[in-house]
């Protein structure tokens, strides 16, 4: 497999005949702009103003470069989450073709939106982002569900969209070395000494690996698999007519437990609000941390919705659903105590955190790595209320140790 480059694609979409009249190679400016971590980007613009975007899986993390391998069949298990969670969802990126042998995506072109991660460093606008998202999740975690395909449709499924490479990237960046120690690691020296001492903390360590133990062994729905702020593109603002939100990405997707797209989700909205606090908005900082039951209660309300559509109603009793909402919930508070620990010690961290200065990152990493903790110890019985209090009264410890 050729990488494309930005002189070839005007031939090589003139040469796909399912992207006839979509853009004109004749008159495309291409631009190539990478995604961060793994791929090739390729934004194309024709002269009337039409756009595509395409994404080529390249056969290395592009992070890190050739010396670490990767899958170019990335590119099919995304192709495959894109069609399917696209099928139930408005709010995911539409794909409009993949060339299975040279691993490209053509996607919508999503440039009059911008990241999520983007807009909250700025301090710009969130009302009403989050709530399409959990809608998002809930239409997923029940359309790709045993309850909803039925248990041989659902093993079949699942099976298919094995994900195993970029599972393993999963479990050791964000469920394994953060808490056991890595070469990849690193924080700021302030941060040093509480690392050291929530790894020599078998608590957290153990409530950790009990997170990866479920990340391997639950199959309960298609999942997007990286869904943080940098994997949301938002245009407008909560009742514009252009409002819109939209997740991309979901190269992790598998099959797995649903809390983890949530927790994902939460960790990385306290890290949007742990930045807003140490930069002095506290009133911005209470309405970000409020979005996790915000979230919450969206996602809920969402999948009881859908409940009557289930397949065998005598079978998954309403009693089934009550005990799957407190599983998920459970999961979605550990596997975001997970990546509050990654995001702040593991490799590709965020910018929420890492463009602060040295005493406001002293005081939001160490609130943080406090909260993982907590979510991580507490995730059966946690309250969204005591989070609330217990994440201030963090942030308020740190800078009384600052």
């Amino acid at each position: 497999m050729t990488s494309l480059t930005a002189s070839e694609v005007p031939s090589y979409l003139a040469a796909r005949p399912a992207l006839c009249g979509l853009v004109d190679p004749a008159t495309l400016t291409v631009s190539e702009v990478g995604d961060g971590n793994l791929n090739l980007v390729f934004i194309c613009a024709d002269g009337a103003g039409r756009r595509v975007v395409l994404k080529q899986a390249l056969p290395y993390v592009r992070l890190v470069g050739p010396d670490w391998p990767m899958t170019e069949e990335r590119a099919t298990r995304e192709a495959n989450a894109l069609r399917v969670h696209g099928q139930l969802s408005d709010n995911i990126c539409r794909l409009i073709d993949f060339d299975a042998d040279r691993y490209v995506l053509v996607l919508e072109d999503l440039s009059d939106h911008e990241v999520l991660r983007t807009r909250l460093n700025a301090g710009g606008p969130h009302a009403g982002v989050t709530e399409p998202l959990a809608e998002y999740v809930a239409d997923v975690a029940f359309g790709t569900s045993f309850l909803a395909l039925g248990e041989e449709e659902f093993r079949r499924r699942a099976a298919a969209a094995a994900n195993p490479e970029l599972c393993a990237i999963t479990e050791d960046l964000i469920l394994t070395e953060p808490f056991l120690g890595a070469a990849r690691n690193s924080v700021r020296p302030s941060a040093e000494p509480l690392v050291a001492e929530l790894q020599a903390d078998p608590a957290w360590v153990d409530a950790a690996m009990a997170m990866k133990h479920r990340f391997v062994t639950v199959q309960e729905a298609l999942l997007h698999g990286d869904l943080h702020s940098g994997s949301v593109f938002v245009r407008g603002t909560e009742g514009s007519p252009d409002f819109s939100v939209k997740a991309f990405d979901p190269e992790f997707a598998w099959y797995g437990p649903v809390g983890f797209d949530l927790g994902l989700l939460w960790a990385n909205m306290l890290f949007a609000a742990a930045r807003a606090e140490v930069l002095g908005d506290h009133a911005r900082a209470r309405d970000l941390v409020a979005t996790c039951e915000i979230t919450w209660d969206r996602f809920r309300t969402r999948l009881r919705g859908h409940w009557p559509d289930r397949r065998c109603p005598a079978k998954y009793p309403d009693a089934y659903l009550t005990r799957w909402l407190a599983e998920i919930r459970a999961d979605a508070l550990g596997f975001a105590g997970c990546e509050a620990a990654r995001r702040t010690i593991g490799l590709a961290k965020v910018s929420d955190l890492e463009t602060l200065d040295d005493p406001g990152y002293a005081r939001a990493a160490t609130a943080m790595l406090r909260s993982s903790r907590l979510l991580l110890l507490r995730r059966a019985t946690l309250g969204f209320d005591q989070l609330v209090d217990a994440f201030f009264g963090l942030l308020g410890s740190a800078r009384c140790a600052g």
